[in-house]
């Protein structure tokens, strides 16, 4: 007797690992833009963090600024390894200043310069 697979179970085989990966992938799609968004999260709390500590610094100095204390822009001297973090849905650096929210979909930050808040600069991700 010959020992080995049919042609039909390999083709059940198959079709049992089509199903399974047709299952699997759109769970790891998920999962990715889950991180995506949370890296993005992660990176607008380390630049908001800047901002505070830099208004923090200016009011222990005294240092009057024209919005009392509120940093006027977002500096790359603000972080430790001297570069602005990028955001990661559009892995751009670029801070647009302003003083609403933001109402395009430019990417990078948007920085709020009366009230000293950062956002994502884009209206799907400002909401953060």
């Amino acid at each position: 007797m010959r020992q080995g697979f049919t042609l039909i179970e390999l083709i059940m085989v198959i079709v049992v690992l089509g199903i399974l990966a047709a299952t699997a992938l759109p769970r790891y799609l998920n999962l990715s833009a889950a991180a995506q968004s949370s890296g993005a999260k992660a990176m607008l709390q380390t630049v908001r963090a800047a901002v505070a500590v830099r208004y923090a610094s200016n009011a222990s100095y005294g240092q009057e600024t024209a919005n009392s204390g509120i940093p006027s822009s977002i500096e790359a001297n603000m972080f430790q390894d001297g570069v602005i973090p990028k955001e990661s849905n559009s892995n751009s650096n670029a801070v647009e200043i302003g003083n609403g929210a933001p109402t395009g979909a430019a990417g990078g930050w948007y920085y709020n310069s009366v009230r000293g808040i950062v956002y994502i600069n884009h209206t799907n991700y400002s909401t953060y």
